[in-house]
């Protein structure tokens, strides 16, 4: 807990220390987002976060978030899930960039401040556009709206579209949302808590491009989200790459032990996790082989031996 409080003590005090640049919300400043993002291995946008390739990003959309949780939970990523959303489509995965977005209570004083600073610099009246404004293709924004429902609908379906529009992804809210029968005919991914027809409200935009808590989870700017059935998950861009690497040997994996499954022949112990016969063990082993192809086949058992 003490470790905790502290990393947020950190966040606060090197947001505080960026607020003239954007001093409307907490927010990072380009050198403190790559300090906390070092890991990442690819380009960045102009403010620092972590541009992960579209190509890549292609590739997430066929994970599902079973294969991320493997990787990540061997490399001690273990709260990078948030479960427990309603879906606008279930079946449509959510793939993109993070931008987050922090809201609390509101405190009329604190608002006061922000609200004229963000009046100062031409951006939008409602705290929720001054995060819908800054989005662009790939974005996924992320919203700590503390589980609010009434007062805590963070779009109706203008902005749902406005979203849409500006990203082709979707969102995440840790809140709620409006004017369902609206956003429904949308062709986007969306993860919210509830829906409830008061609009926005008694709520204060706090951060934009910070560390959030989503449910169990920690977000940072430049995650990758991915969200499916089960829920979603925020991938650290350092590693995307492994996730999807091995994510290619569970998919064959998995389709040569369901069609072995589907013959009626086998008990689930013959074959999950691993085949127990050794005529078996070697009929998947060429599978896999002919799957992947030789070249990556030897650099995979390679990297097993390690």
């Amino acid at each position: 807990m003490k470790r905790a409080l502290s990393f947020f003590v950190v966040v606060a005090v090197t947001c505080v220390l960026a607020l003239p640049s954007q001093a409307q919300v907490l927010t990072f400043t380009r050198e403190q987002l790559i300090k906390f993002t070092e890991k990442n291995p690819f380009e960045r946008f102009p403010d620092g976060r972590p541009k992960v390739p579209d190509q890549i990003l292609e590739k997430v959309k066929e994970l599902s978030a079973e294969e991320a949780w493997g990787v990540l939970s061997a490399a001690k990523y273990q709260n990078q899930f948030a479960g427990g959303f309603r879906l606008l489509h279930p079946g449509k995965k959510l793939v993109g960039r993070v931008v987050t977005a922090q809201f609390m209570p509101l405190r009329p004083d604190v608002a006061e401040v922000a609200d004229a600073d963000a009046k100062a610099k031409g951006m939008a009246k409602g705290n929720n556009q001054r995060v819908i404004d800054l989005l662009q293709p790939g974005d996924v924004v992320v919203v700590d709206l503390f589980g609010k429902i009434e007062g805590g609908t963070f779009v109706g379906d203008n902005l749902a579209t406005a979203i849409f529009s500006a990203t082709k992804t979707g969102f995440v809210v840790d809140g709620a949302i409006r004017d369902l029968e609206g956003i429904y005919p949308l062709d986007m991914a969306a993860y919210f808590r509830g829906v409830h027809p008061t609009p926005i409200g008694n709520v204060m935009l706090t951060g934009i491009n910070i560390p959030i808590r989503i449910g169990e989870a920690t977000v940072m700017p430049g995650d990758v989200v991915l969200g499916d059935r089960e829920g979603v998950y925020f991938i650290p861009p350092h590693m995307v790459e492994e996730i999807v690497k091995k994510a290619e040997i569970t998919h064959i994996h998995d389709e040569w032990t369901k069609d072995k499954f589907l013959t009626g022949t086998y008990k689930s112990s013959d074959l999950y996790s691993t085949p127990t016969d050794l005529k078996l063990k070697q009929e998947y082993e060429d599978y896999l082989k002919q799957k992947l192809g030789a070249v990556k086949y030897e650099e995979y058992k390679k990297g097993q031996k390690k």
